[in-house]
């Protein structure tokens, strides 16, 4: 197996060591081994590969060389930065892969249109590539709107358009993150200038109220799944926190705690906008925006699994090693997928991952400047009965660091840490979630001769 590294995804030292339990791994780094994991990456790997940066220029004919170079039987990447070019490296190699789909579910411009020809339910968009035709796109469609850069992910990128007044501050700022975003390795790593590529759509208004019988849960979903051979494989839902203004992710929980008759019909929903897309074998993630009455529409699907804790959540919560699961299938082995998604009546207790954002329970900016310090929060924040709190440390800044300001423009750029509550159910991982949000800008220490910038 070549397993091709990149930014972003579930933790590599995860991963790697589930695909070290089914091949002989090779890994090519197209992004830095994050430093708690290079140990691991040495005593699971048969080889690893740093290219040059003269050798990234043809990135399809990198990892097609360094595949037939090992003799790989199959080749993988859970980064969404690299899945474009993994797929078509496999296309050439004749092995098995996303297929000549993948674009579709990685360009956000390609995904709507083919989601708008198969009549599936989405908001209101235009593709932008200038400044004029974002002028054009805000006359044309109803406010408030949201731009985002069509290659982007972790919601880096996202400006909310109030009034036509407002674009020209967003498209500037939007490009001035990107920038940021291609210089800290979170961009698309094949396709030539992507950051100039955007998409601007409607804000549909979302209600959480109508589908969960609890408050404090996010008014979206993800659908977790696969695509083995052309057919869609649903696994589970993900529930969501409220976001973050412009949209930033704040945390994921498995499992989404719906009614069956509710996640019957978001899994119908995820599999048509799997199918439109024409996947071929590759793991899925599709958010699903819920409305009112029963309302709903598509945000985006990717062709690779849930980033961050996801995949782990998955493990622990329905004991499915999904990273190990598609390893096998790829190498041509028997898998069997679940008959239909997974409900939380068949989960073991429930799973969520947070990432830790400079911004209070309402959304406002933290007051004043504060370390990261992990053993501090697992000292101080109380949290339910058997919840156990972890953080991952490959996706955390080491103990000591100032949390970065938040910066709405930036997403998931400006986070601190990740952390994993493990919990006797969903509702107590939101709980205990909601907890720690409100708990942490007071358990921190404060940094001395730090202030919040205007």
């Amino acid at each position: 197996m070549l397993l091709v590294h990149a930014k972003g995804g579930p933790p590599l030292g995860h991963v790697l060591s589930r695909t070290a339990a089914r091949a002989q791994v090779h890994l090519l780094a197209l992004s830095a081994l994050p430093p708690s994991v290079m140990d691991t990456a040495r005593g699971l790997c048969a080889s690893i590969t740093v290219p040059s940066e003269a050798q990234r220029s043809d990135l399809v004919s990198l990892i097609v060389s360094e595949a037939e170079a090992v003799g790989a039987d199959a080749v993988l990447t859970f980064s969404e930065y690299a899945v474009v070019a993994v797929a078509e490296a496999c296309r050439t190699l004749g092995l098995a892969g996303a297929g000549s789909a993948a674009a579709l579910a990685r360009d956000k411009r390609l995904m709507r249109r083919t989601w708008q020809e198969h009549g599936l339910p989405q908001p209101q968009f235009r593709p932008v590539a200038t400044e004029a035709e974002l002028h054009t796109a805000a006359r044309e469609l109803p406010c408030p709107l949201l731009l985002k850069a069509a290659w982007s992910a972790g919601s880096t990128a996202h400006q909310i358009i109030r009034s036509p007044r407002e674009v020209s501050a967003a498209w500037a700022r939007s490009r001035a993150v990107m920038a940021e975003s291609a210089q800290l390795g979170y961009a698309e790593l094949h396709v030539a200038e992507a950051d100039a590529d955007f998409v601007v759509e409607q804000i549909v208004t979302g209600t959480a109220a109508h589908w969960f019988d609890e408050p404090g849960w996010g008014d979206y979903v993800s659908v977790e799944g696969v695509v083995a051979d052309g057919v869609f494989h649903p696994v589970c839902l993900s529930g969501r926190m409220p976001t973050i203004e412009p949209f930033t992710e704040r945390a994921g929980i498995t499992p989404a705690l719906l009614p069956q008759d509710a996640q019957d019909r978001i899994v119908d929903l995820a599999r048509r906008a799997v199918d439109a897309l024409g996947l071929r074998d590759c793991g899925t993630h599709t958010e699903i925006k819920l409305g009112a009455d029963g309302s709903m529409w598509l945000i985006e699907t990717a062709a690779r699994f849930g980033g961050a804790m996801t995949v782990p959540q998955i493990e622990e919560v329905f004991g499915l090693d999904l990273t190990g699961m598609l390893v096998e299938h790829l190498l041509g082995r028997p898998v069997t997928w679940p008959e239909q998604a997974l409900t939380p009546e068949q989960a073991r207790g429930a799973a969520g991952s947070l990432v830790v954002l400079a911004v209070d329970g309402h959304g406002e900016a933290w007051q004043d400047r504060r370390i990261w310090d992990f053993p501090a929060v697992a000292a101080r924040v109380p949290l339910s009965r058997d919840s156990e709190l972890s953080v991952v440390k490959e996706s955390s800044l080491p103990d000591g660091s100032i949390v970065p300001v938040y910066d709405p423009a930036a997403g998931a750029n400006t986070m601190a840490a990740l952390c994993l509550l493990s919990a006797a159910d969903p509702r107590t991982v939101l709980h205990d979630f909601q907890s720690l949000v409100h708990a942490l800008p007071r358990v921190l220490p404060a940094a001395r001769n730090q202030e919040v910038p205007a």
